[in-house]
């Protein structure tokens, strides 16, 4: 049964007798005195649906510890320690001095029975409900984005390490295979470690290497033929896991065709390659060619302004789902703060789990309405007035006569870097009724200092390109166009290619929204916008380090990770409030 804190304070309360040590106005101070408030009963009611039982931990307690916990960047026995030990904590918790902590496997618990429910981040929910009762970002419409990578969790395993470990996952898990694997393999995969082979000896690691994946697909040809059994989904994925590993890493050895059982480590990285049997989703990236990373991408979205962070998601550092330019646009597309009023409270189940609106922001029809003329008003100055908006670059003069875009409330202004300006993104974030304020891509021609694709005249309507000569080729199906032998006697030639057969050319199929982000980038007033980007980084800093040093993660897997980076952006913003002057006044959250 759900938990409840007690009213009545216990005779050595470390709030009335050592209150005064924590210092006013920072974090502890604050949830010393508006814990209740901000972290209800209701914030974990769901999770107990019935009413016996032994008593949970109480949903005050268990907020401001989730809070403090990922502010202060610590582990699971540091926070029980800190709970214990530390009087600003005990404030903070409403714990008395005396008061010993609980074990630090009990957050575990509430984390896995948290990401369970239908609220997985509700810690990062009820702190954007105080941001949405204020009002702090009401009117407010930029929003920065960027991303960083996290160190993971796991160690990078090396190609041979990854085999042993996931032949023997398949020996544990899958019924049979263990077996299978002592009748068919050549290798011992009982005994721990590595084989013991001369690791100084090139011929010995390929013949290493080579027999580990023959032993892989012999397993693999024995328990998924077309006669072996169905498979529960733990073996399904252990039984993955060995064909992916055995095949990621590895190519036929000199000239050998794949059939002779040669095999060598490949001279190349896979694209989304596994680095690690025991965090499937970890992977390599890079920040440079020069600098490798091996962990998570998180991805931030936040107002400049203030400071705070409106969305963040966890992906991993590269495959599918990872770039920026898609996790800006779903950002964008699901911001909780860009509507306010009525019709946003109308819409928002429909639209966004998160809060847009309270009944203290929607005032009276008439205040509505002032405050969305009021809008549209001061858009001109609050927006470059070369933003690229239905295909065209404009600015305030393309809004919608009543100031609000197609979904109901005043479109967002995005700022990134060049890694947010992608075609499709720009095309998304047209078709959301978002402005965008990011630096395209560089052109690069093929000859230096020579002519880029902005020299070559597009017809999208009649699908010809027009080179900077005057020559005109029509577009193919996959709008590739190539001038062949009219290169050959140009006389710009030598600023234009060095191919024998003419300059083949590749138009995007954004091509439009790319020149219009190109020359957008050269007016004025995109020039005084787009140090507004700047800011994001401070809140990068912010989230990926703490006290002077590097946040590494702790947990394994996209998802628990995605659940740590939502409750450090929520401990954050509400640092960012507390120093702002959040009080709570007549019932309602306010900033001083």
């Amino acid at each position: 049964m759900q938990g409840r804190s007690r009213l009545d304070r216990e005779l050595l309360d470390a709030e009335m007798i050592a209150g005064h040590l924590v210092p006013p106005g920072s974090v502890f101070a604050f949830l010393a005195e508006h814990r209740g408030e901000l972290f209800p009963d209701s914030f974990t009611a769901d999770l107990f649906p019935s009413a016996t039982g032994r008593p949970s931990l109480p949903a005050d307690l268990v907020g401001s510890v989730l809070v403090l916990k990922e502010l202060y960047d610590l582990s699971d026995p540091q926070t029980a320690d800190a709970l214990k030990f530390d009087i600003r904590w005990k404030v903070a918790c409403g714990r008395s001095l005396t008061q010993v902590s609980f074990d630090p496997s009990t957050l575990v618990y509430w984390r896995r029975r948290i990401a369970k429910s239908d609220r997985p981040d509700r810690v990062f929910d009820a702190v954007a409900e105080v941001i949405a009762e204020t009002g702090v970002l009401r009117g407010r419409r930029k929003r920065c984005v960027d991303s960083t990578v996290f160190d993971d969790a796991v160690a990078t395993q090396d190609t041979v390490t990854q085999l042993m470990a996931a032949m023997r996952k398949v020996a544990r898990v899958a019924g049979g295979a263990a077996d299978v694997i002592a009748a068919v393999c050549g290798l011992d995969y009982s005994r721990p470690g590595k084989p013991g082979i001369d690791w100084d000896d090139p011929a010995a690691k390929q013949q290493l290497v080579s027999d580990l994946v023959n032993d892989a697909l012999a397993v693999l040809a024995e328990l998924t033929g077309p006669d072996a059994p169905e498979r529960e989904a733990a073996e399904a994925n252990a039984l993955g896991l060995l064909a992916l590993v055995a095949g990621q890493d590895v190519e036929p050895a000199g000239n050998s065709d794949g059939t002779d059982g040669r095999w060598r480590i490949a001279r190349k990285v896979a694209p989304d390659r596994v680095i690690s049997t025991a965090g499937r989703q970890a992977r390599h990236t890079r920040k440079s060619k020069s600098k490798r990373r091996d962990g998570f991408r998180g991805h931030v979205a936040a107002e400049p302004e203030s400071g705070l962070i409106t969305d963040c998601e966890m992906t991993m550092a590269a495959g599918e789902g990872s770039s920026d330019a898609e996790n800006g646009v779903k950002m964008a597309g699901r911001d909780r703060f860009r509507r306010t009023g009525p019709q946003a409270a109308a819409d928002r189940s429909a639209d966004d789990d998160g809060p847009q609106v309270t009944p203290q922001e929607q005032g009276t029809a008439e205040e509505q309405a002032a405050a969305e003329a009021g809008m549209a008003a001061q858009s001109a100055e609050d927006m470059p007035a070369e933003t690229v908006r239905d295909g065209k670059p404009g600015g305030d003069a393309d809004l919608a006569a009543d100031g609000q875009d197609t979904a109901g409330g005043p479109r967002l202004e995005m700022y990134g870097d060049s890694a947010y300006g992608s075609g499709q993104a720009r095309a998304d974030y047209r078709d959301g009724g978002h402005g965008t304020v990011i630096k395209p891509g560089p052109l690069r021609p093929a000859v230096p200092g020579g002519f880029t694709i902005d020299d070559f005249i597009v017809d999208e309507d009649r699908g010809t390109v027009t080179c900077p000569n005057g020559v005109t080729r029509p577009m193919s199906k996959n709008r590739a166009v190539t001038f062949g032998a009219a290169c050959a006697a140009c006389p710009l030639r030598e600023r234009c290619t060095t191919a024998k057969d003419g300059r083949p050319v590749t138009i995007h199929p954004h091509d439009g929204l790319l020149r219009e982000a190109r020359a957008q980038a050269r007016t004025p007033e995109f020039k005084r916008a787009c140090p507004t980007r700047a800011s994001i980084e401070r809140t990068i800093a912010w989230i990926a380090t703490c006290n002077g040093r590097r946040v590494r993660l702790r947990y394994i897997g996209t998802a628990r990770n995605d659940a740590w980076l939502h409750n450090r952006c929520a401990g954050l913003n509400l640092r960012t409030l507390v120093n702002a002057g959040l009080t709570r006044s007549g019932g309602a959250w306010a900033l001083a």
